[in-house]
Parts: structure tokens; C-alpha cells; sequence
């Protein structure tokens, strides 16, 4: 298994959590020519207190958020736009933690409903955002946005979600 998830609250069984944590994380992996075989994501599906905790300790935000990830390594792009240093496989031992993400139920029910996105499909974007934070690519540079956002709704658009930044683009 390329996750290894812990569930906290009890309330992501009936979404089949684990098993949406490890399609969502292969995907971005398959998507990116990585070779899923020997590298590991840790996932704590929680809800918005312990979130909050962990918001507040490593972000200073003492707010809940939808999710957050850790990387084991820096692998991020020094030029906007740019492709991160992806991990290449087989990784040593040393190397085959990709990171931990953790994800608030809370805060996903919430946004799902006010998108009127089902809660699996938001779920699974969000693996799929923090799988590649933990891969290097982020949305702070206007040019790594479009980057990341790109893969999203082409990673996600082959799992059979749809485009969650359609209005944002105005679609």
C-alpha cells in the first residue's frame, strides 16, 4: 500500500477513506510517472479540533483547514512554473516516506455542501492537492498555481470528478 491511513473520527468509514486516500495518491503518482512501489504517505483523516491543533502548531493559524500536508523533503521548483525534483524509484529507505497529510471531515462536509460537490469527490481532490504539496508543487506563485491546478483537474478528470476550479475560471 502506498497509504497508510488512521482513522481518527469514525465518520470517514462510511466513505471508504483508505481506499479513496490510496486511489487518489496513485493517481498523482501514475500522473507524474512515479512509480508508486516502495514510497509511503502517511494520512490522518480527523476531524476540525485536531486539525486546528495541528493548524495552529506548524502554521500559527489556530484555525481549522480542509487539509494539510507535510513533505519529507523540499522537492519544490526554484522558478514559478517549473516542475518540481520528483522522487525517482526504486526509493532507498531513506527516501521512501513521501510525507504525512491530514484531513478535516468538518471542513471537507462543509465545503463539499456549499459547492454541492458529493463529499467523496471533494475527499478525493484534496488527497490529490495534498499528495503533490508533498511532491513539491504549490499555489503560493501565480505560475505554480496554474501548474498544480492543471494536474488537479486532469488527475482528477481521470478518476471521473469534475473540474473543481470551474468557477474560479469562470466555466
Amino acid at each position: 500500500m502506498l497509504t497508510d491511513v488512521r482513522i481518527e473520527d469514525t465518520r470517514w468509514r462510511a466513505l471508504e477513506f483508505a481506499a479513496l486516500a490510496e486511489r487518489g495518491a496513485r493517481a498523482v503518482l501514475s500522473e507524474l510517472g512515479v512509480a508508486a512501489e516502495g514510497f509511503e504517505i502517511a494520512v490522518l483523516a480527523c476531524d476540525d479540533a485536531q486539525i486546528a491543533v495541528l493548524n495552529t502548531e506548524f502554521r500559527g493559524k489556530p484555525t481549522p483547514t480542509n487539509v494539510l500536508s507535510w513533505p519529507s523533503e523540499e522537492r519544490g521548483a526554484e522558478v514559478a512554473g517549473d516542475m518540481p525534483a520528483l522522487p525517482v524509484g526504486p526509493p532507498s529507505p531513506m527516501e521512501a516516506e513521501l510525507g504525512d497529510i491530514a484531513i478535516a471531515f468538518d471542513t471537507c462536509a462543509r465545503e463539499a455542501e456549499a459547492s454541492g460537490t458529493p463529499l467523496a469527490d471533494h475527499c478525493l481532490h484534496l488527497v490529490v492537492h495534498g499528495v503533490l504539496h508533498l511532491l513539491g508543487f504549490d499555489h503560493i506563485r501565480d505560475l505554480d498555481a496554474t501548474v498544480m491546478e492543471g494536474l488537479e483537474v486532469s488527475i482528477l478528470g481521470k478518476l471521473g470528478v469534475g473540474d473543481p476550479y470551474c468557477e474560479k475560471r469562470g466555466v
